[in-house]
């Protein structure tokens, strides 16, 4: 599949490439690549550091890449060196000097066009140089900067990782998202949860306050931890999902702190389709929560959203309780209607935990401690936010689906370092991998390998079901990489989808309609062809066969078709959110 494929789609837009800004990163990169490519061409006649960046852009700042291209180039209108008179050497000494270059090769001309720029031969001539010294100095140079596109294993050493899991004593690795409606504080009480456990440096801490109480928000110091772009911080709010990490003696904990804004809630759900359960931050002062509540607030969207998505453990962080000066009541009315709402979305009351704090002075987010401590242990003996993350991990690593085919929903794709033009992240689903691995990307269907890969930035041998992982590819052009499409095993491949038959449960009335198809990361135009049934909750037992309309909270069978060319990388069991005009429409699982 080519560049061309994608033209018609929005996937590729190529005006947007040509004019997007680089990265601090990559302008980091292109710095260091021009200085290596002129440390080894000099200066050559016509050739400006304009047309080097430029190739360099073009090549994904491999810079052997770009010097083999630029010396091909100009040493065709470059005259030719005069050989110095030398003497004759064995043919097989000199096959070994010159290392498979025959006649006059490219470097040679360059090296006499360095010889020949002004300034270069002022005063007394320089003794005559071997062209087979030249050869070599260039030779150096360039595999001292070559790209190893090798695997890191070869397949004789592969590593049997179903038992290395087994066998490990790591930390395990757990991922939460943090919903709920906006200006709930979740921002800031995961700055707070970072900064006590240690994850935030009290200068970093220091710095945000300052810079915060510049701008007239001294009290978003701790939401900036987590919101760090500067439109973020500008309008106060979550747009994207926010990850950081920290660590308790047992488990590494992932954090995906999710947009709350409505506009914004396709990345929540990129970000809950990551999680192993989910926080629910409820704001509990006077009038907010019942803002969040009412059926235009984000707290009830959010939690069938999770329940939907196949998240079956909450936490219900009930924060800012302190404004209320702790009052039990407050609480436990906040309590009594989250309940019944979570219960009737299908959550288990052992499945769910209800903390009351403060995340603002840290109250009960790590201990009960602080001036107005008293106030809450007068009436709650319960655990800590951090105790209950860690209560509830403790179903562990052991449902993961690790002995499954490979899948994983690509996150990212990027420009790694010189020596990785190729990287993508995400999280895998089922599955294991490790370096070496020949993994296939669809719905490109194309193959490329795993030449190293990191789990939550730090560099590992294999990975499973659970892990969010860094992969750097060899072998495949970026052009056929893109956010929501799927890693998975070439044996047990994937088969994009045009046509997909779901059960959901209708958020909205649902008609024949244009909807948006939204699986993690992917979006895609789409359209509710048909309603085939609708079921009774509970039984099962089909209520109706071909509905004109399935009303609010009822369960159906529908048609979907996906209006993408060459389908989307989705298969029986994922579980899909169906979108319309910004409103959460129906969700359910693909049959």
């Amino acid at each position: 599949m080519g560049r061309n494929d994608y033209d018609d789609d929005d996937y590729y837009d190529e005006d947007e490439e040509e004019q997007r800004e680089m990265t601090a990163e990559e302008r980091a990169q292109m710095k260091s690549g021009l200085k290596a490519t002129r440390d080894v061409l000099g200066t050559v006649p016509g050739l400006t550091d304009a047309e080097i960046e430029e190739s360099l852009y073009y090549y994904y700042f491999d810079v052997e890449k770009t010097i083999n291209y630029l010396l091909n180039k100009y040493a065709k209108s470059m005259p030719k060196k005069p050989k110095p008179a030398a003497a004759p050497a064995p043919k097989a000494k000199a096959a070994e000097k010159t290392k498979g270059f025959k006649g006059p090769s490219p470097d040679d001309t360059v090296q006499q066009a360095q010889s020949g720029s002004k300034g270069l031969n002022k005063g007394a001539p320089a003794a005559a140089k071997s062209p087979d010294a030249d050869v070599k100095k260039i030779e150096k140079d360039v595999d001292t900067m070559r790209i190893d596109t090798a695997p890191a294993k070869d397949q004789k050493d592969k590593i049997d990782v179903l038992k290395a899991w087994k066998e490990s004593t790591e930390k395990q690795v757990v991922n939460f998202v943090v919903v709920g409606h906006v200006d709930a504080g979740k921002s800031t009480l995961m700055g707070r949860l970072l900064y006590d456990t240690g994850a935030v440096a009290e200068r970093t801490l220091q710095k945000f306050r300052k810079e915060s109480e510049q701008i007239g928000k001294g009290s978003f110091a701790l939401a900036w931890v987590m919101d760090s772009t500067d439109e973020e911080r500008e309008r106060g709010v979550t747009i994207d999902i926010a990850t950081s990490h920290f660590s308790t003696p047992k488990t590494h904990f992932t954090i995906l702190d999710a947009p709350g804004h409505a506009d914004f809630i396709p990345n929540m759900i990129a970000g809950a389709s990551q999680a192993d359960f989910a926080v629910l931050v409820i704001d509990s002062s006077p009038n907010a929560f019942e803002a969040g509540f009412h059926r235009q607030g984000q707290t009830k969207e959010h939690t069938l959203l999770l329940r939907s998505l196949g998240v079956k453990k909450l936490v219900v962080a009930v924060n800012k309780l302190d404004v209320t000066n702790w009052s039990q009541d407050r609480y436990l009315e906040i309590l009594q209607q989250v309940e019944q709402f979570t219960l009737n979305a299908g959550y288990r009351r052992e499945n769910i935990t209800f903390v009351p704090l403060a995340g603002l002075s840290g109250i009960n987010v790590i201990h009960p401690l602080g001036p107005d401590a008293a106030a809450l242990t007068a009436w709650y003996s319960g655990p800590t936010l951090l105790e209950a993350l860690e209560t509830a991990t403790s179903t562990g690593e052991a449902d993961r689906a690790v002995d499954k085919p490979l899948r994983l929903i690509l996150t990212d794709v990027f420009r790694g370092s010189i020596q990785n033009p190729v990287s993508v992240s995400g999280r895998i689903d089922s599955g294991h991998l490790q370096a070496g691995d020949e993994i296939l990307c669809i719905p490109s269907k194309q193959l490329a390998t795993i030449k190293s890969l990191s789990i939550n930035e730090t560099p590992a041998q294999w990975a499973v079901a659970g892990h969010n992982v860094v992969l750097n590819l060899a072998n495949i052009d970026p052009i056929h990489l893109r956010v929501g499409d799927v890693v998975c095993d070439k044996n047990w491949p994937l088969e994009p989808k045009e046509r997909l038959t779901m059960k959901l449960l209708a958020f909205e009335t649902l008609l024949p309609m244009s909807v948006d198809v939204h699986k993690g990361r992917l979006h895609a135009p789409g359209e509710v062809k048909v309603l085939l049934e609708t079921v009774e909750k509970g039984t099962g037992v089909v209520s109706k066969i071909r509905p004109r309309v399935v009303k609010a909270g009822e369960l159906a069978r529908v048609g979907v078709m996906v209006q993408v060319e060459h389908g989307v990388p989705i298969e029986t069991g994922d579980k899909v959110v169906l979108r319309s005009r910004g409103v959460t429409v129906a969700a359910g699982v693909v049959e």
